[in-house]
């Protein structure tokens, strides 16, 4: 069974987040989706509430698993026996980082990351720009599913 891992903080999930994930859904028989924890990092929403958001914005997938994980995703690999990290990329700026992370994970691990360059329509995104512009009263309803979109604006109309 091919198996991969997409992580990352997900706070909130968004439709290059999900772009990355179907994609490596095709690819693979089971892609675990992880919300990696970071205690120095306070979310908009918490982990449970991100793992929720997740769950239903992947159910049509059939094949995507969503948990959270406090440690190296290196770790969390050896743990499920997953071979290879899935993420996506954004720009070059992205791939100067994750070259990075991805040496130090294969080094320690030999586990192999996979590189999916991002659509070129998401190639901008990210949750802190949703989270800002939302906050603001921009409109992201593109950028998000609706659902989430209704969780972020109940949330930041709440501060």
């Amino acid at each position: 069974m091919r198996r991969a891992v997409c992580p990352g903080s997900f706070d909130p999930i968004t439709n290059g987040h999900l772009d990355i994930i179907a994609r490596a859904s095709r690819l693979y028989d089971v892609v675990h989706v992880t919300v990696m924890i970071n205690q120095a990092k306070k979310g908009l929403f918490s982990v449970d509430e991100r793992i929720d958001l997740i769950r239903r914005a992947t159910a049509e997938y059939g094949n995507v698993q969503v948990e959270s994980f406090h440690g190296l995703l290196v770790d969390f690999c050896k743990q499920r026996d997953i071979p290879a990290i899935v993420k996506g990329l954004r720009a070059v700026s992205d791939f100067d980082y994750e070259l990075q992370m991805a040496q130090m994970n294969n080094g320690l691990s030999g586990i192999e990351t996979l590189f999916i360059p991002t659509s070129p329509t998401y190639s901008f995104l990210s949750s802190s720009l949703v989270k800002e512009v939302a906050a603001w009263g921009g409109d992201v309803s593109h950028l998000v599913p609706p659902f989430v979109l209704e969780e972020l604006t109940k949330r930041l109309g709440s501060e």
